[in-house]
This record gives C-alpha cells, structure tokens and sequence, in this order.
C-alpha cells in the first residue's frame, strides 16, 4: 500500500477523474487535506485511458524530467512535468508567489509520484 519515499507521504493521497463538458477525462492529484497537488495536463476518450496514463506517469516517475517557470498568466511561478519528447504531462494546480515555494512544491509532487510508482496500486478516488 502506500507508503513513504524519500520522506514524501503518499498516504492519503488520491487521484481523481474529471469528465469535461465533451465527455473527456482528466485526472488530479490530491492530497489527504483535500488539497489538489496536481493537474493532468491531457484529456482522455474514456476512463480507462485516463488511468493509464496516470499510472504509467507514476511508474516513469523517475526518468521524468520538468521544473519550474514563470506563470505567463500572472505574476507567480508554476511548474510543469515533462515526458522523454517534452510533451507536458502535469502540471502545479496553481501559481506560487514565490520560486522556491513552487520549487519546494514541484519536488514533493515528484516524490509523492515515485512513491504512487512503488505501492502497490494507485489510490484512486472512485466516489466522485
């Protein structure tokens, strides 16, 4: 189950599926406060794709790479998680004030990722 990694709790945390209003899924990550932690930054036809992706981006968690960047949109910093032909595949569920906030934010969401990899199974949030 899950546990902890590189001192990053992944206990409580929960992944979620979106539906948009043309029927596309996407996922977000949330923490055990209710927190969202992160955005996926693809849609999916159907829910059985958007899990996949989820956790194939957990078990590639560790070959990943992505940092963080000034938010164009406004004057704070977000962060982005980047697959092996730069596709984005995740990114900050908001923008922080500060770069070493996001920085800070940015490297527990891929510890908490490295730790989803390891457990078991991905904890998913099916009541929603």
């Amino acid at each position: 189950m899950a546990g902890e990694i590189g001192g990053a709790s992944v206990l409580g945390t929960r992944c979620q599926i979106d539906i948009d209003a043309d029927g596309w899924h996407s996922w977000r990550l949330t923490a055990n406060n209710g927190r969202v932690i992160a955005l996926g930054a693809n849609t999916y036809p159907d829910d059985a794709a958007c899990r996949a992706a989820f956790e194939a981006l957990c078990e590639n968690a560790e070959g990943l790479a992505g940092g963080v960047q000034h938010a164009a949109e406004s004057n704070g910093w977000i962060w982005r998680l980047r697959d092996s032909d730069g596709g984005v595949q995740a990114v900050s569920a908001r923008a922080y004030e500060r770069h070493s906030t996001c920085q800070a934010a940015y490297d527990r969401f891929r510890l908490t990722l490295l730790g989803l990899g390891a457990a078991e199974c991905v904890p998913w949030d099916d009541a929603n």
